[in-house]
């Protein structure tokens, strides 16, 4: 079963968020939240609530336990973009990109295959 929730028009660029949405992407929701609710960056308060939602959504639309959840996919997909200029010399004008984000995150009552369980492992080196 597949529990979904969707942030729309997320005022972040994408690129800021991906990184710690691939690092959710595969974990138990326990260590899930976990991971966002320690982590100091504006990325982390959006995905939480995006994930808080889809726990919500499951607890209440599905009757299922957020214990027995793993994320399925956190994906950050690009949102429309804002278009300002500021002035600049001799006259002309630099633009500045808003950029936003639509935050999706995905859960499921199976364990992803090939996925982070928790703690990463160090690849060993060949000398060692």
């Amino acid at each position: 079963m597949e529990i979904r929730a969707i942030a729309r028009y997320v005022r972040i660029a994408p690129k800021k968020a991906r990184d710690l949405a691939r690092d959710m992407s595969g974990r138990r929701v326990s260590d899930a939240l976990r991971l966002v609710e320690f982590n100091e960056r504006k990325a982390a308060f959006f995905l939480g609530k995006t994930l808080k939602s889809a726990i919500a959504n499951a607890e209440n639309n599905h009757d299922v336990s957020a214990d027995e959840l793993y994320v399925k996919e956190a994906l950050v997909d690009n949102g429309p973009v804002m278009r300002r200029y500021i002035a600049a010399a001799r006259g002309s004008a630099k633009p500045i990109l808003k950029r936003t984000s639509h935050i999706r995150i995905v859960l499921s009552d199976e364990p992803v295959p090939g996925a982070k369980g928790g703690a990463r492992r160090r690849k060993a080196k060949k000398g060692e």
